[in-house]
């Protein structure tokens, strides 16, 4: 049978391809992709899918009823673009200024439209349901989020005893299959440390209160606390990315405004890493007399595979194409996705499908 469905996905291929170069040159940002949702739309119409369009989102939920009962299983690909510019003289080349397909979302949405093909001409051997998820706003937009709130797992009136999401990446060899069970990709927090000193000249700091040293020694103390406060076996990362204050040379400032990024592989790390974070802030700050204020604006979950489904994406991949493309990951990435949300409540499994040319 993997020989046959092999066989029948490349019989496919080129319809996949021309399909995601339609979508590659008129990529859409966000949570409303009404030019990316019809091309769905019109890409499903001849396959007899029950399909359901989202309320709050340009979202696409189709679903496949096998020939006999039996459970039900969500596959997933999401559809936005990124806010940059293409400029690499492809034929298929972005047409739409400011945005572009660069994180393969638009492979994805191929990809499983070409999916939803390949097994409603197996219907017959099918026994329960495919649900189709094609979701917008992954880009830092909790499209996930949305869909859930609005019944997806739901729509059959069975809840996914399983869900899978491929995502291409140019980190791995081409055609490689890459996965692992537990934590597979980190929660990210928006971190925000304000710092209120008092203003005043240069030439006389001890008449002002200047928050740039005060700044200076939260951003160090914060390393510190990663590497003295948090496990090494369940790590973190925080980066302080952005860094702003004053207007010229012989001023000091009032105010330093401090921007970055909190990464962790596990729910207990991320609430322990914000504590750490006030207490640092507040702390070093008021040593100087100064303020802190800090804001976490909270991101995406962590992404953690469920092992015995991170096993059954290994297994069917090495049927498929063979044991030498498949490659179990030694450590998670420190990214983030919000594929995190249904993982929350469905047990399954995210894979990197390697998209890096020898």
């Amino acid at each position: 049978m993997a020989n046959d469905i092999y066989a029948q996905a490349q019989a496919l291929a080129d319809r996949t391809v021309d399909f995601r170069r339609v979508l590659h040159r008129r990529p859409e940002i966000g949570l409303q992709l009404p030019g990316t949702q019809q091309a769905v739309l019109d890409e499903l119409a001849d396959l007899g899918l029950s399909v359901r369009t989202g309320e709050s989102t340009t979202s696409v939920v189709a679903v496949l009823e096998g020939a006999s009962d039996g459970p039900t299983v969500l596959l997933r690909g999401d559809m936005d673009a990124l806010p940059l510019n293409e400029d690499n003289g492809l034929g298929f080349a972005s047409e739409i200024d400011g945005a572009m397909h660069a994180c393969g979302h638009d492979t994805h949405v191929a990809m499983l439209a070409g999916a939803a093909r390949l097994l409603t001409d197996r219907r017959g051997e099918l026994s329960g349901r495919v649900v189709f998820m094609f979701q917008p706003g992954e880009e830092g937009f909790h499209g996930a989020r949305y869909m859930l709130e609005e019944g997806l797992l739901d729509v059959t009136g069975d809840r996914p005893v399983g869900a899978f999401a491929l995502h291409t990446t140019s980190t791995f060899a081409s055609g490689t299959i890459n996965t692992r069970p537990g934590p597979l990709m980190a929660a990210a927090d928006v971190l925000r440390v304000r710092v209120h000193g008092r203003g005043g000249h240069a030439s006389a700091p001890h008449q002002a209160g200047d928050p740039i040293p005060v700044a200076a020694q939260i951003v160090l103390g914060l390393q510190a606390m990663i590497t003295r406060r948090i496990s090494i076996f369940d790590p973190a990362v925080v980066t302080i990315a952005h860094i702003t204050a004053g207007t010229t040379d012989n001023v000091i400032p009032a105010v330093v405004d401090m921007e970055g990024t909190i990464r962790t592989l596990s729910a207990a790390t991320r609430t322990d890493v914000h504590t750490h974070i006030q207490q640092i802030a507040d702390g070093i700050a008021a040593a100087y007399g100064m303020r802190a204020e800090v804001e976490i604006e909270p991101g995406y979950p962590v992404t953690v595979n469920d092992a015995s489904f991170a096993g059954t994406v290994d297994t069917i991949a090495a049927e498929l194409l063979g044991a030498e493309r498949v490659t179990p990951m030694t450590s998670p990435l420190m990214g983030s996705e919000d594929w995190s949300y249904v993982l929350e409540e469905v047990p399954g499994a995210m894979a990197f499908l390697g998209a890096c040319p020898p």
